[in-house]
């Protein structure tokens, strides 16, 4: 169990329709947990067959968060309205800083007809709400991967040892780490003090903290503290993240997330006037 007690919540995830009618599995994010400061959605992308995620997310707005999409099957077609241009392949990650504005496609292409991933939303503090965007990708490579009896691990953002992911987000020192852990294999996990964390298993089942958590399921751990894991008697599959609180009102209408309804009805007001995304100088 973790330095405060037991898991203190799981949420089942939902089946949702997103885009252009992509099959997803959202837990963070639903009625069930709106938002984990600082962290505001999870969804899973794991369609049976291409017709579920083909359609892809055409031209979308963002603005006042960060995007982490982590691939584990397929890959993604990014454009944005700043001209940048990416294909992320999976083992690989994205992390796109949207701040003050961005419109960008993400259009699924299947590998072997597989396609598998996540996309993690994280808050901004409110004086980095209106930055300008910034990106950071990186190929499945320059993801470290780790192995201890039992568990195989890969590590996405923040420290292992004397190991570090590749991903920094330096607003909430986030903390990710993918394991897939053999039938009894066990993972202790330490999160810092005052850190928000949650464990999303996606495969098998496993006990969080002392709380058995099935399949497409998230359980959310005391803050802080070591958490451990362990899996079932089929193994599990899941991912561990933690952050740091920014302690600041949340105002989210779809792909706005400010800190006021009024910055809130402002985005809206750009994104229809088309000042949502600002030109690069020059």
């Amino acid at each position: 169990m973790n330095a405060h007690g037991a898991a203190v919540q799981r949420v089942a995830a939902v089946e949702l329709t997103e885009g252009a009618g992509v099959r997803v599995r959202r837990t963070l994010g639903t009625p069930a947990l709106r938002h984990l400061d600082p962290f505001l959605l999870l969804d899973h992308l794991a369609g049976t067959g291409p017709e579920d995620y083909l359609a892809g997310f055409p031209d979308h707005p963002h603005r006042g968060f960060v995007t982490v999409t982590y691939l584990l099957a397929g890959h993604v077609e990014h454009r944005d309205s700043l001209g940048n241009r990416g294909d992320l392949r999976a083992g690989g990650v994205q992390w796109m800083k949207a701040a003050g504005g961005v419109i960008h496609s993400e259009m699924p292409q299947p590998t072997d007809g597989r396609l598998e991933g996540f996309q993690l939303w994280v808050n901004l503090p409110a004086a980095n709400k209106m930055d300008a965007p910034a990106y950071q990708d990186f190929p499945a490579d320059a993801v470290p991967e780790f192995e201890r009896p039992g568990v195989r691990g890969r590590l996405v953002a923040g420290p292992l040892g004397a190991r570090r992911g590749p991903v920094r987000d330096p607003f909430t020192d986030l903390r990710f780490l993918h394991l897939a852990l053999e039938p009894g294999a066990g993972f202790a996990w330490s999160v810092p003090e005052g850190y928000h964390a949650f464990v999303y298993v996606f495969d098998g089942a496993a006990t969080v903290a002392g709380t058995a958590v099935g399949r497409d399921t998230l359980a959310v751990p005391d803050p802080g503290g070591q958490v451990d894991l362990a899996a079932g008697g089929e193994g599990a599959a899941l991912l561990a993240i933690a952050g740091r609180p920014l302690g600041e009102p949340i105002v989210q209408y779809g792909p706005f997330v400010m800190n006021t309804r009024e910055q809130v009805e402002q985005a809206l007001a750009d994104y229809r006037a088309g000042r949502l995304v600002r030109p690069r100088p020059g």
